[in-house]
Order: structure tokens, then sequence, then C-alpha cells
């Protein structure tokens, strides 16, 4: 599906952008993965990228993140460049990674897996314990086993708690469905607006664009590493055809 951008006129009182991707190119090796994109995350929002598989939304979060570099273009965050910036560095600047595939450390506790995620401070401070916790009452019931044993919804709060330990201003989620039941989907959706509430914006990336649409404040579509349609999340829900390449019809 190829789509015309949909350009959106900044309003009066629009929030301060937190993000902002200008003309972004990245690449492995002789493969160009990301084509000159642009994408805005404003204060506050929740902002979801979609995509089907290869499209670039991962690519898309790691440059952000610091663990890609981009071939040329520009990440601000709080309008600093911050392209070029160590990722462990990125995370003290307050943004926050929850990886595909979740990446816990299978070895070590629900515990030491959150106290990992708090680095940045040396150590875990009892209250964002005690926040992950409320957040997700699962890992409180099973902070002494082994994050391994975990199921896949379990091991999916654990990576999204970890993130939120460094205390983000931006929390980055990459494919948090990705393989879970319908009641554990909706039961993470519903915790991810809350942590929104709460005031942690997010950039989204997902497959299940319904979810998604029905949850973000816009929405941006990447197609082979180019952003073909943004816009306001309910009018790309009701768009016929985004309907028709990501909703089923």
């Amino acid at each position: 599906m190829t789509v015309a951008v949909e350009t959106e006129a900044p309003t009066a009182t629009a929030a301060p952008a937190l993000l902002e991707l200008v003309d972004l190119h990245v690449g492995y090796g002789a493969i160009t993965a990301l084509k000159g994109i642009d994408l805005t995350v404003r204060q506050g929002e929740v902002v979801a990228l979609l995509g089907a598989n290869g499209a670039g939304k991962s690519t898309t979060l790691r440059t952000i993140s610091g663990l890609l570099q981009p071939v040329s273009g520009e990440v601000r965050y709080g309008g600093e460049r911050i392209d070029g910036v160590p990722a462990h560095q990125v995370v003290s600047l307050g943004i926050g990674h929850s990886p595909e595939g979740r990446r816990v450390f299978a070895d070590m506790t629900v515990l030491e897996n959150l106290r990992m995620g708090a680095y940045r401070f040396g150590k875990a401070d009892p209250a964002d314990l005690d926040r992950v916790f409320a957040l997700f009452p699962r890992l409180a019931e099973r902070r002494r086993q082994a994050a391994g044993t975990l199921s896949g919804g379990e091991q999916q709060m654990l990576a999204m708690g970890r993130a939120l330990m460094g205390r983000p201003d931006l929390l980055l989620l990459d494919e948090p469905s990705m393989g879970l039941a319908p009641i554990i989907v909706a039961q993470l959706f519903d915790i991810i607006r809350e942590i929104n509430t709460q005031g942690t914006t997010v950039l989204l990336v997902e497959q299940n664009a319904a979810q998604a649409l029905a949850l973000a404040d816009r929405a941006y579509v990447l197609e082979t590493g180019t952003i073909t349609v943004h816009g306001p999340a309910t009018d790309l829900l009701h768009d016929p055809r985004i309907r028709e390449a990501y909703l089923g019809g």
C-alpha cells in the first residue's frame, strides 16, 4: 500500500516536541533500512508506529536509543541532537526502551531484572519498585522467580517494568503484544494507557494496528523504510486504505 503523506499543521495549543527525527537515513551495510523519515512525538502523547515486518520499525527505535547510528539525518530529544550519543547515555537522558522479544535476563530473578533497569541511579529506589509492582501486580507475586520461567506475558510485563525503572520521560515499546493471548494484550494496553496518564510519553511500535490506533493520539505508517501516511490515530483507524491494509478490511 502506498499513500500520500498527510501533513499536520501545528496548533497553538500543541505540546512541545519531545522527540524529532529529521530526514533520518539508517542502513545495515549495503541495505538501507530507513530512507529519510521525519517523525515527531510531542510531550505527553502516545504515538503509534505501524507497518509490516521489515518496514523499519525496530530500526527506528534502535536508532533513537543509540543502539544504531544513522547514516545521515538527525535525532533530536528535548531540542538537542542525540544521534551519536552512546546507548547508556541515551538512557540517562530519559529514554527507556522495551525491546522486541523482551530480552529479559533469564537466569536472574524478576527483582534483579528490575534493579538492572535502575543502573543509571546506582541502585533501585524502593518507590520505583513500588510503582512497577502497582502497575504489574503479577511481577510482585513473582519477584523471587527466575525471569526465564515466566510466561510470555509476564516476561513482557518485566521488560516494560525494567524500562520504567529508569524513570523515562519517553518510553519506546517495541511490539509489546507479540505472541500474546488477546486477554493479555488487552491488559497490557490498559497498562500502557495508565503509564501515559501518569506522565510518560510513549512511542509504540505495533503490528496490532487496531489496538495501537485505539490507544494512540497520532500514528505513522512505515513501508520499506519510508513514512507513507501519518495523522491523528482516529483518522487512520477509520481510513478505508488503512483498514484494508492493516485491519482486515
